[in-house]
């Protein structure tokens, strides 16, 4: 049976001056990997702020190369220059509101109106996109979320004297248009209803006037059915149409007639 006793401590022979050495090449061991942890963060950090510093130097320049379709009339192609500088850059306002812009020129007023909301989400502070949304919303109908927009861009600039004498103006004018459109169709609606629900005239109809009316149509009808028409067609094919009265029965003699209805 194996008697129980105290473990010897690893190291319990080990001489202090051994025990020093080797706490420092330890100590220096942890300062050399410490080393090579920030040097591999800062590469990291170098390489990321490259990658975004080539990325902007590419997005730059295809958004010049847009502008210059875009100038050109070559709007398809700008969009698509603009659309890859989104992929590198896709924080960046200018380009949507370019891009609303030239959608507006092709008359897509839908997509207009996204691109330059877009281009407000990432820089609501930017007075050009705001007005670039006024106008696409303009275009779109909604005149009074135009007008809104042009509001905050001049909020923003409120120097700017084309909102304030073009857009603005243009954008109001048409809302008191609009405005008496509606009321013109809300009063034409409304007389067309009222001459719908107008009431049959009240008739007396015990007046002597009804009365004497109704007995003239009551004696027409009597003479009227008072008179017998009858159809007689001969034995030869004739045919004779004879009108009996009450106080006339007398018909052709009936051996050479017959009565037809």
């Amino acid at each position: 049976m194996a008697s129980f006793g105290w473990k010897r401590k690893i190291g319990e022979k080990v001489s202090k001056a051994t025990s020093q050495q080797f706490e420092a090449e330890a100590a220096d061991d942890k300062d050399l990997a410490d080393d090579d942890d920030g040097n591999w963060v800062h590469a990291a950090k170098r390489r990321k702020e490259v990658l975004l510093e080539d990325c902007v130097k590419k997005s730059k320049q295809l958004k010049d190369e847009g502008a210059s379709l875009a100038e050109n009339r070559r709007y398809r192609e700008a969009i698509h220059k603009w659309d890859e500088a989104l992929q590198l850059t896709p924080e960046d306002a200018t380009l949507y509101e370019m891009k609303s812009q030239v959608l507006m020129s092709l008359h897509e007023m839908f997509p207009a109106v996204h691109a330059a909301e877009m281009a407000v989400q990432r820089n609501p502070r930017s007075w050009d996109a705001w007005q670039t949304l006024g106008r696409a919303q303009l275009g779109l109908g909604e005149i009074a979320l135009a007008i809104r927009s042009f509001q905050v861009s001049l909020h923003i600039f409120p120097m700017n004297p084309e909102v304030w004498k073009e857009d603005l103006s243009w954008a109001r004018k048409l809302h008191e248009q609009q405005k008496a459109t509606k009321t013109e169709a809300v009063q034409a609606l409304a007389k067309e209803k009222d001459l719908a629900q107008e009431s049959i005239p009240d008739y007396d109809f015990e007046s002597d006037e009804i009365v004497a009316v109704c007995a003239a149509i009551a004696e027409k009808e009597k003479a009227l059915s008072a008179a017998k028409t009858v159809v007689i067609v001969s034995a030869s094919g004739t045919v004779e149409t004879v009108t009996e009265k009450e106080n006339c029965p007398t018909t052709p003699d009936e051996t050479l007639f017959i009565r037809a209805r």
